[in-house]
């Protein structure tokens, strides 16, 4: 294929593409994510592909390896086209069914179909799934139906389109005013307005101008940037050309963890294509504009997902935040003007662009505007990615699309924003997911991370972690961050050990308002939010652990007696041979005991334990 010379004959290509399904041809979509790759994906597709080797079908039927789906829990997934029928929990032994069912009468196999767990019915489609039924899936939507290593099928299902667009009918000053109006906010953590970022860099005449793509996505339990990397990397690039063509750039860095080497594999071939179909590099599309972008891979330090710190690890120097102002629209990657936005601000671009600022700012609330990537996990059924409009409410994501808790378990909170987001408790489930109530909350959107916790969680624990986390990823450059970390970590424990004292509560808050009012950059100044919100919604559980000695969760450690009750025991043994403390007494056949003086409380013995004669107390 030859470059693209003009937006005349990229629509001359879009018109070669076919969709999965066209003409009758069956299209099998195998979800291969890193989460459904780790369930076993890439078996799936080499069993399909040899099955239909095997029936010579391979030129009847297509297999398409495609990015995330997002329903995790239930992977790997698939839709058969051009029915679109949703399978779930799809193995190798599968194949031989799948391939059947698509060339006899195109019935479904029906065990493969996702089976409601309320009503106990089968459900065909994908989008009649509950898990996809309240989602607006805007930047997701094609990451179910597209080969992300090829540009065709982007191109296919509209790429581009919003970059002709751009160049031929929108001037620079246009682009940036789109992106203004349409609200979009920052989906990396602050939710500063793009089009004011954007606008301030336009204003500055200092040149170059560069910019970056943030994909350096640290939160423990995040993984949509990742995710949209994987499935949909031309997106992120399509956006980056406008966003040029907008800001004046002619080189710009995606800045992506290392420990993401799908990511990175398919952000590479991506870049590749892009350049050869004349939609990267020089002259893109015939218009004269110039446009180059450089991966840069990153050792895993959270800190440089703050910018700053992302700008001097580009620069090959340590990666610590430094003072702001100068911001990086005014002196930022080696001193030259810098717009640094995140993955699905990127990606969001093309899409506003393409149906109009009034159409993205129509969906939201009034100050937070168009859909967010959130990732589920914890003690959630539907673990996964969900893309959702601002101001769906915490009740709606955990029960209709998150399918509730486990084993009818109680929910007790939820915390959102990463590490640094602060523990919402259950009583405020109805509370709107945007930037403002979560921060009023005392917690943040930050980059879209959601865990679930349920009754057996303890607080003070969730503290402690976080806080744990924090201080190692701290750089360590101020002293407020550094040494509060620690601080509040320190005080956290000796609580959790049941050595605390009430005045440790008046301790936490003083050094959690430190940390947070004083700190170099928005990680320091956020750190301390676990503390903040839990002391604040479940103050009580701190009391329990200080007065009465008792973790209410039974999860600290030092606060917790296991015990073997005799009249439920029957002697099977099976604790003792997993207690690598020795420390379980008793002949086979008869009731056992534990010895306290040993047990180091793993849990093992409750673990194996079928009679469910173990007690936590």
């Amino acid at each position: 294929m030859s470059k693209l010379r003009s937006p005349q004959e990229l629509e001359a290509l879009r018109a070669t593409c076919c969709a999965p399904g066209a003409g009758g041809r069956a299209c099998l979509s195998v979800c291969a994510g890193s989460g459904c790759t780790a369930s076993g994906a890439q078996e799936v597709l080499q069993s399909l592909r040899r099955e239909l080797e095997r029936q010579g079908l391979q030129d009847a039927v297509e297999v398409k390896s495609t990015g995330c789906h997002g329903f995790c829990e239930k992977g790997p997934v698939m839709v058969v086209w051009p029915e679109k029928l949703f399978y779930n929990g799809v193995g190798p032994r599968d194949a031989g069914p799948i391939v059947a069912s698509v060339t006899d009468g195109k019935r479904p196999v029906e065990r493969l179909l996702y089976k409601d767990p309320v009503t106990g019915v089968r459900i065909v489609h994908e989008h009649e799934v509950p898990f996809y039924k309240r989602q607006q899936r805007i930047l997701f939507g094609n990451n179910g139906q597209i080969d992300p290593r090829d540009i065709r099928d982007y191109v296919r299902v509209g790429g581009y389109a919003a970059l002709a667009k751009a160049l031929t009918v929108l001037s620079p000053v246009e682009v940036v005013d789109e992106i203004l109006q349409s609200g979009l906010r920052g989906r990396g953590g602050g939710g500063f307005p793009t089009g004011v970022k954007w606008r301030a860099l336009r204003a500055n005449p200092v040149l170059p101008h560069y910019l970056i793509c943030n994909a350096d996505e640290g939160d423990p339990g995040a993984f949509m940037d990742r995710s949209l990397l994987e499935g949909n990397p031309q997106s992120v690039i399509e956006g980056m050309v406008i966003g040029a063509y907008a800001l004046g750039a002619s080189e710009g860095f995606i800045y992506v963890r290392a420990e993401y080497p799908l990511a990175v594999e398919n952000l590479r071939a991506a870049l590749t294509q892009a350049e050869k179909y004349g939609l990267l590099g020089d002259d893109i599309l015939g218009s004269g504009r110039s446009f180059r972008i450089t991966l840069v891979q990153g050792a895993g330090a959270f800190v440089c997902g703050e910018e700053t710190a992302l700008i001097a690890s580009i620069e090959g120097k340590v990666g610590e935040p430094h003072p702001r102002p100068p911001y990086p629209v005014q002196k930022g990657l080696w001193g030259k003007p810098t717009i640094i936005n995140n993955v699905k601000t990127w990606a969001s671009v093309p899409v506003i662009v393409s149906r109009g600022a009034g159409w993205y700012a129509s969906i939201g609330t009034a100050r937070s505007k168009g859909t967010m990537v959130f990732s589920l996990v914890g003690k959630i059924n539907n673990t996964g990615l969900a893309e959702v409009p601002m101001g769906i409410t915490l009740r709606e994501m955990i029960y209709e699309i998150g399918g509730g808790l486990p084993k009818g378990k109680t929910l007790k909170a939820i915390q959102i924003g990463g590490p640094s987001g602060g523990c919402i408790p259950a009583s405020l489930i109805d509370l709107p997911i945007d930037y403002e109530a979560l921060t009023e909350a005392g917690s943040m959107m930050g980059s879209g991370g959601i865990v679930v916790m349920d009754e057996d969680t303890c607080m003070v624990d969730v503290a402690r972690y976080f806080m744990e986390f924090l201080e190692e990823e701290s750089c360590g450059k101020c002293f407020p961050c550094r040494e509060g970390t620690q601080r509040l970590r320190a005080i956290l424990t000796r609580i959790s050990r049941g050595k605390g004292t009430e005045a440790d509560l008046d301790l936490l808050e003083d050094a959690g308002w430190m940390v947070k009012e004083t700190s170099l950059c928005g990680l320091g100044q956020t750190a301390a939010n676990p503390v903040l919100s839990t002391l604040r919604y479940f103050r009580d559980e701190y009391l329990t652990h200080i007065r009465e000695k008792r973790c209410p969760a039974k999860v600290c450690k030092e606060l917790i007696v296991y015990r073997i009750e005799p009249t439920l025991c029957d002697g099977c043994h099976a604790c003792v041979r997993m207690c690598s403390s020795e420390a379980i007494l008793g002949e086979k056949g008869q009731p056992h005991a534990i010895d306290s003086a040993k047990c180091i409380k793993c849990g093992a013995c409750l673990e194996v334990c079928q009679p469910d004669a173990v007690l936590v107390s």
